[in-house]
């Protein structure tokens, strides 16, 4: 039988166990250059010890970014920070994954340099606020791109990919989940266009753009892609999922990609039709609201539901999870009020096991 504390190939790359830490925006990346800084190097590599580590959500470009003090990889400069992470992870034995979110109408123009606007499929503002420096700000009405705009776009996440491996990272997950650009191009309300960008078959044609521009820049073996059928988070509908992302499936499975990482919601049914179409490596964050992933997650990998099982909250509060689970525990308990921004308090001062 199979367990998560198995080794596993991902891609051509081997990974010492099947926990996976999930990604997580921290927003600690301070400064106008949006560079990781040493103490992010730190908080990786205390978690080397994850099968596979995702990183928080990285912006391929400027207008990509939604959330203050998020970094990027668009820039010499982010590209020689983040090897500074890359090294860090790799001198304590681990495999870390650049994800890349592009937020698209979740963020503000306060959050973009110059006179920037955040962008969409179309021209439709998600209901809610985001948080920025001056405090929350009700979503504004996004520009929507046109097809010069779309294909600079796949381009830039294609670019990020190369900076991400110049930058040492051992491959790069494509965020199509949680109500960003990629999934707003899938739902049906984000994306209201009738050109071939949208309606039917339309809707998946962005998602599959980046991912074969950004496989055809690395190699699919490097690359993952995130999805999130049915998730409401920012705003987001979407009535028939199962055909979306079966279609969706169907498209991207000869890219031969590492892996597809979904985050569940309540449909479980949902979940086994996808886990069946796809024919590589299969990475669950099961739904478990509204309590944080725990131990119980780990029969998913021995009962075959899963290759792979991705822990969020546990992770980021426990920096020797895997070392954890095996033992059963004990585990420390995160602190909400230090998820985003500040220093090393509720960052990199939790503690390990010492026996």
């Amino acid at each position: 039988m199979t367990t998560a504390f198995d080794p596993i190939v991902l891609g051509g790359t081997p990974l010492a166990n099947r926990v996976v830490m999930a990604p997580m925006t921290r927003s600690r990346a301070y400064g106008a250059g949006a560079e990781p800084t040493e103490l992010m190097a730190t908080y990786y590599a205390q978690r080397a010890g994850a099968g596979l580590i995702v990183t928080e959500g990285i912006q391929p470009s400027p207008v990509g970014q939604g959330y203050p003090d998020t970094p990027g990889l668009h820039t010499p400069g982010q590209v020689r920070a983040w090897r500074t992470v890359t090294d860090a992870v790799h001198r304590e034995g681990g495999v870390i994954f650049a994800q890349l979110m592009h937020t698209g109408r979740i963020g503000h123009p306060s959050l973009l340099p110059g006179h920037l606007v955040p962008v969409a499929p179309s021209a439709v503002a998600a209901r809610g606020r985001v948080y920025t420096h001056e405090g929350p700000k009700e979503f504004v009405t996004p520009k929507e791109l046109g097809e010069a705009e779309i294909a600079q776009t796949v381009a830039d996440f294609a670019a990020a990919a190369r900076n991400a491996v110049a930058a040492g990272f051992d491959g790069v997950e494509i965020h199509g989940a949680n109500g960003y650009l990629i999934h707003q191009f899938l739902s049906d309300n984000a994306n209201l266009r009738t050109d071939a960008w949208g309606g039917g078959e339309g809707r998946i044609r962005f998602a599959v753009e980046v991912v074969t521009a950004v496989a055809e820049a690395v190699g699919g073996r490097r690359v993952g892609l995130r999805i999130s059928p049915g998730n409401p988070f920012n705003d987001i509908t979407e009535a028939s999922p199962g055909e979306v992302y079966g279609a969706l499936l169907d498209r991207l499975a000869p890219l031969g990609l590492a892996y597809l990482h979904l985050l569940e919601g309540p449909d479980a049914e949902l979940t086994g039709r996808l886990r069946k179409a796809w024919p590589g490596t299969f990475v669950l964050n099961p739904f478990t609201h509204p309590d944080a992933t725990g131990p119980d997650a780990l029969t998913l990998v021995e009962e075959g539901a899963a290759d792979m099982v991705a822990y969020g909250a546990l992770f980021l509060a426990n920096p020797d999870l895997p070392r954890r689970l095996a033992a059963g525990g004990p585990f420390n308990t995160p602190d909400p009020a230090t998820f985003y921004g500040g220093d090393h308090r509720g960052y990199t001062d939790y503690p390990a096991l010492t026996a």
